[in-house]
């Protein structure tokens, strides 16, 4: 690491940004920093005045007498305006208003699915056994509604999505005609020309015989009668062995299992040199080739299962991932059956606010509320630490996997246009850290940090940030980075707009 010059950065490399007057150089230039913290506020005071004026009381006070719960639900509302702005920066709107619309949908259709439906199926069968159903029989007639109703692409790419898809439609469908039917709504106009559009499909496809009895039925009760269908395969994927095949690995199946504090890891018991060893089932076993990693993170869809999971405890102040798990009488920590005491994240990061923000599918606002207490993220993630997991308020039942929504938050930002450069743009500017919202000017000061590890790349983060000039050295030889991707004294460093070509 070296210093920041105390002189403007040359434009090399430089191009004009997303906010009038702004280029990629001045990203770099503490005075200007602190212009477009100035921009920021007047682009959030034009959308919510009020906003804007609660959060400059918080940077006034630091956070000084205010509850822990307010500071929690102003982090959560003007995280999305930090996102916003930061895409618009760097010209990204498009790709952002992409990867909100597409995390959305998965909540809208495989979560509600999974909680608004299978989730509640126990108690609509409650004392039905599957067994004495034609589960065959079943399995054909949902398959083929679902080929009636849902495309063939969309079965083939995606069977959790298509299903979940014509499941909420009904489920919504049916419960618009209940409201109506109780009084407590008018029957929609666009209810009535879906449940038309539904008939016509039904009508045209192949196996149309197997509706037969359900198309003379009025608009209500023909939505009843397709959602019924769903619910009851539904209910069959899960107690039944031969529909249950067809669901593995789907999380809007997936339920926490119980934590047995005795047996916390699978494993075997083999017989070597005349004693007895404990031995991983050979199914996980991960032989590590080179530098290879042996670990492959979880898919977008396993993460949001995890976000879902969260009950978002932040805003009655027991988020105790973050702040650790205390006793009422006497304030201090608790301990679980192993005797491990519970003190939640050691960096205190806002992590039940970046879920929050995460489920609402910004991750750029998401990655901002992540770096204020945890700027060097990419060296910790789902690979180092998991008190946050042990402090996670599910104590009985599989915890929260907080560090793969952290990891998948920071990568998801990555992966976008220009996403190392936001990345490295939010270590040095965060609105979000009311303690220091831009990195400061050079203050004519310089440290010399002996080792590279966690804590002394950390600790050159945040004397950059303070305006002290840094150099670090290590007793592992450490090769020094293309000038063109660093930059220097002379030069900026050459803007990388596709994470890709770094990765190796």
């Amino acid at each position: 690491m070296t210093a920041a010059s105390k002189d403007r950065p040359p434009a090399t490399s430089d191009f004009a940004l997303g906010i009038a007057g702004f280029t990629y150089a001045d990203l770099y230039r503490p005075e200007r920093l602190a212009v477009l913290l100035q921009r920021f506020d007047e682009s959030v005071r034009i959308a919510q005045p009020e906003l804007l004026a609660a959060f400059k009381a918080y940077r006034a006070c630091q956070g000084e007498g205010m509850r822990p719960e307010q500071i929690s639900d102003l982090l959560v509302r003007m995280a999305p305006h930090v996102g916003a702005f930061i895409a618009r920066l760097f010209q990204i709107d498009a790709e952002r208003d992409k990867a909100m619309l597409a995390i959305r949908d998965e909540f809208d259709s495989v979560f509600v699915y999974r909680d608004e439906i299978v989730g509640k199926l126990t108690t609509r069968f409650k004392g039905i056994d599957v067994a004495d159903w034609d589960v065959a029989s079943l399995d054909r007639q949902f398959d083929a509604l679902l080929r009636a109703l849902a495309s063939e692409q969309s079965i083939r790419s995606d069977p959790e999505k298509a299903v979940s898809s014509l499941a909420v439609r009904l489920w919504r469908l049916s419960q618009h005609f209940e409201a109506a039917a109780a009084g407590k709504d008018n029957v929609d106009v666009n209810a009535v020309q879906e449940v038309l559009e539904l008939r016509r499909r039904l009508q045209a496809a192949p196996e149309a015989e197997a509706f037969a009895d359900t198309l003379v039925l009025a608009d209500a009760a023909l939505a009843a009668a397709l959602f019924d269908l769903v619910q009851r395969w539904s209910y069959g994927a899960l107690q039944s062995t031969q529909l249950n095949a067809r669901v593995q690995g789907w999380v809007s199946f997936k339920f926490p299992a119980r934590t047995d504090f005795t047996h916390l890891v699978e494993h075997g018991v083999l017989p070597k040199d005349g004693y007895s060893v404990w031995a991983g089932q050979p199914e996980h076993h991960r032989r590590r080739v080179g530098f290879a990693l042996t670990d492959p993170r979880d898919d977008e869809r396993r993460v949001l299962y995890e976000v879902d999971h969260c009950i978002y405890c932040h805003d009655r102040d027991t988020d105790s991932c973050s702040k650790g798990m205390r006793n009422k009488k006497d304030g201090r920590y608790k301990t679980n059956p192993l005797g491990v005491t519970i003190t939640g994240c050691p960096l205190g990061e806002k992590i039940s606010e970046m879920h929050v923000v995460k489920r609402q599918g910004d991750n750029i606002g998401a990655l901002a509320l992540v770096i204020v207490d945890n700027p060097m993220c990419p060296g910790t993630g789902h690979r180092i630490c998991n008190d946050c997991m042990k402090g996670c308020i599910f104590q009985k039942t599989e915890p929260v996997d907080i560090p793969q929504i952290e990891t998948n938050v920071l990568t998801d930002v990555l992966y976008l246009p220009y996403g190392f450069e936001i990345y490295s743009f939010l270590t040095r500017w965060n609105p979000l850290n009311v303690k220091r919202p831009h990195a400061l000017a050079y203050n004519g000061k310089n440290v010399l940090i002996a080792g590279m590890g966690p804590a002394g790349y950390t600790l050159a983060h945040y004397l950059l940030n303070e305006g002290f000039g840094v150099v670090g050295i290590d007793g592992l030889k450490i090769e020094p980075l293309p000038v063109e991707l660093t930059g220097d004294g002379e030069r900026l460093p050459q803007p990388v707009r596709d994470f890709r070509t770094l990765y190796e």
